[in-house]
């Protein structure tokens, strides 16, 4: 039994950083901009967010330099595909080859250094409970900062005033602009607070979860995001549920090695992906529920007075 609560934890820890992600993501599409950059940015903020925690000792700082990391290439993305009207599809990978590089080239004097293990984190009380205290209340509370964040951004998009406008913009960037308001400054803001979002799931990555830095350190993660919005059919409690579910799959391979299943490691390794690859094809045998679900103008380049 304490084994598997301690799968459960590990499941939600793995699953944080898409969490993140995916609420990043997702709110840059729910203002009609696809930004397939996610990688290279968690990528660059990965390795800003160690090399500030390496040198300051602090891990907060370690979040602060990834969200501003995140949010500085969003920030270049932005400016390219919102006010240079660039093709969104061949930016977002052109970032994220970029960032790639980039962070290969600025992390080589970071390799073979490691983060002191982060310090145990319990809540008081709930955390000496058998089972449910392991699972649930010794986690990072950057893991419980994802939860009540994909709370408060199902509050901010369905319940305020302000996150009504932002999917009017996705829905119809014509309509809202006819009614006076800023579609292309309300599409950067989403663009850099996505971009801040990825950044924190690239920081908890290199600064927690790891704590090194290895040259692509995030595997693939942010295209499994990416992914996940789709799978979420843009809703964030159910990006909050896929990604557990991406999180669990990842750490099965290592209960499963541990309880001496004689399969390959490598096929082991192929879990998340494999799963990322059956549900894109679950859910395109059914473009209508796509089509319903999905922001009507996304990827789409809104040009005012066109």
């Amino acid at each position: 039994m304490n084994e598997t609560a301690l799968l459960i934890a590990a499941a939600l820890a793995s699953g944080t950083p898409l969490v993140l992600a995916g609420l990043g993501l997702l709110l840059n599409e729910k203002a009609g901009v696809l930004n397939l950059g996610a990688e290279g940015m968690m990528l660059v903020a990965a390795i800003a967010g160690f090399a500030a925690a390496f040198h300051t000792g602090e891990a907060a700082m370690g979040f602060v330099a990834g969200a501003a990391a995140g949010a500085g290439m969003a920030a270049v993305f932005g400016l390219l595909v919102i006010w240079l009207n660039t093709n969104q599809y061949a930016t977002g990978l052109a970032l994220s080859l970029f960032g790639t590089g980039f962070s290969a080239f600025v992390g080589v004097s970071m390799v073979g250094k490691k983060l002191s293990d982060p310090t145990p984190n319990a809540v008081p009380l709930l955390a000496d409970i058998p089972f449910v205290g392991p699972a649930f209340f010794q986690l990072h509370p950057m893991v419980y900062a994802a939860m009540a964040l994909a709370a408060g951004m199902a509050w901010f998009l369905y319940r305020s005033r302000t996150g009504l406008v932002l999917r009017a913009v996705g829905e119809s960037p014509a309509a809202a602009h006819a009614l006076g308001y800023p579609v292309r400054r309300i599409r950067f803001a989403a663009v850099l607070v996505g971009g801040a979002l990825c950044g924190l799931a690239g920081a908890f990555l290199s600064v927690i979860y790891a704590p090194l830095w290895v040259q692509g350190l995030v595997a693939g993660r942010g295209w499994i995001a990416l992914a996940l919005t789709a799978f979420a059919t843009w809703r964030p409690a159910r990006v909050l549920l896929g990604a557990y579910l991406f999180g669990g799959v990842t750490m099965m391979q290592f209960a499963l090695q541990s309880a001496g299943v004689q399969i390959p490691s490598q096929l082991l390794a192929m879990l998340p992906y494999l799963a990322t690859i059956v549900v894109l094809v679950l859910i395109s045998r059914n473009p209508v529920w796509i089509r319903v679900n999905m922001p009507a103008s996304l990827g789409k380049p809104f040009h005012p007075g066109g």
